[in-house]
C-alpha cells in the first residue's frame, strides 16, 4: 500500500484551512481516508465563532476520520452527521451556530476494506477512483456548478433549499452528501483533492481528472500542489482564477 498527502496554504501568512489524513486500523484490514476544505470566512471575519475555520475543520476532520475507522458498520452519512453533532457540541455555548458564515467545510471520506470502497463527497471538493485498468472516475458534487451555470453564486444559496451544501452545524446535511459504494477488486486507488488542488483542471485545464491522476501516481501530491502554484503565479493564467489568487490545497493519494 501506497499514502502520499500533501497541504499547502495558500498563504503562508494565514493558517491553512485544510485538513487531511488517513488511518489504517490496527487489524491491518481497510482504511480510511478524510479530506475537508474550510470555508474561508468574508473579509470582515464575522462568522460568530470565536474559534476560527482552522479550529473547526481539525475538530470535523479528527471525529469524522476516527469515526469511520471505529464504526465500520455504519454508513459515511451517519458518521459525518454524528461528527458534525461532536463538533457542534464542543462550541455551542461559546458560539452563535445558527450565523450563516458558523465555520464549515466540504467533505470528502473513502472507506476500505477487503469487500467494497465506500465515498462520500460533500460540495466542491473531488474524489478520484482509479479501475485496475486504469480508467478514472471523478466523484463530484456538482450541485454549485450548475449553479455557477446559471449565473453568479450568493451566500443566500449556502445550505439552503436549491443551493449547495456544506457540513457546518447541522448533522442533517450528512443525508444530502453524494453516497455511494465499489467493489473492492474493481478499485485500485483513491485521491482525494480540495478545490485548491483541482484548480488544476477546473480552472486552469492543464489536463482532464484522468490525466490529474496521472500526475499524482507518477509524481506526488506535492508535485501537483507546485503545478498549481506555478499556474496561479503566471500572469497569463492569473486572470482564469476565480475568487483567491493562490488557494489552499490538500491532496491525499492512497494506492490499495
Amino acid at each position: 500500500m501506497r499514502i502520499e498527502l500533501a497541504t499547502q496554504p495558500g498563504d503562508p501568512h494565514h493558517p491553512n484551512e485544510d485538513f487531511a489524513s488517513v488511518a489504517l486500523p490496527a487489524s491491518g484490514h481497510g482504511g480510511a481516508l478524510v479530506l475537508l476544505d474550510g470555508v474561508t470566512p468574508p473579509p470582515s471575519g464575522d462568522t460568530g465563532c470565536a474559534h476560527g475555520v482552522p479550529w473547526f475543520t481539525a475538530r470535523l476532520g479528527g471525529a469524522l476520520l476516527e469515526l469511520a475507522v471505529s464504526r465500520p458498520g455504519h454508513a459515511l452519512a451517519d458518521c459525518l452527521a454524528e461528527a458534525i453533532s461532536r463538533t457542534a457540541d464542543a462550541h455551542r455555548a461559546t458560539c452563535d451556530l445558527a450565523h450563516r458564515r458558523t465555520p464549515q467545510a466540504t467533505v470528502v471520506v473513502a472507506r476500505w476494506d477487503d469487500e467494497r470502497v465506500e465515498h462520500l463527497v460533500l460540495s466542491d471538493s473531488v474524489l478520484l477512483v482509479e479501475a485496475p485498468d486504469g480508467t478514472v472516475r471523478a466523484v463530484l458534487d456538482d450541485r454549485i456548478d450548475r449553479l455557477r451555470a446559471r449565473g453568479p453564486v450568493t451566500d443566500a444559496q449556502r445550505n439552503a433549499p436549491g443551493g449547495f451544501f456544506t457540513a457546518a452545524a447541522s448533522p442533517s446535511v450528512a443525508e444530502l452528501a453524494v453516497t455511494g459504494a465499489t467493489p473492492r477488486a474493481s478499485v485500485r486507488s483513491l485521491a482525494a483533492l480540495t478545490d485548491g488542488a483541482g484548480r488544476w483542471v477546473e480552472v486552469f485545464g492543464e489536463g482532464d481528472w484522468p490525466a490529474c491522476f496521472g500526475l499524482l501516481s507518477k509524481e506526488g501530491p506535492q508535485a501537483l500542489i507546485d503545478a498549481v502554484r506555478c499556474a496561479e503565479s503566471d500572469p497569463v493564467r492569473r486572470g482564469l482564477v476565480r475568487g483567491k489568487g493562490h488557494d489552499d490545497a490538500a491532496v491525499v493519494f492512497a494506492e490499495l
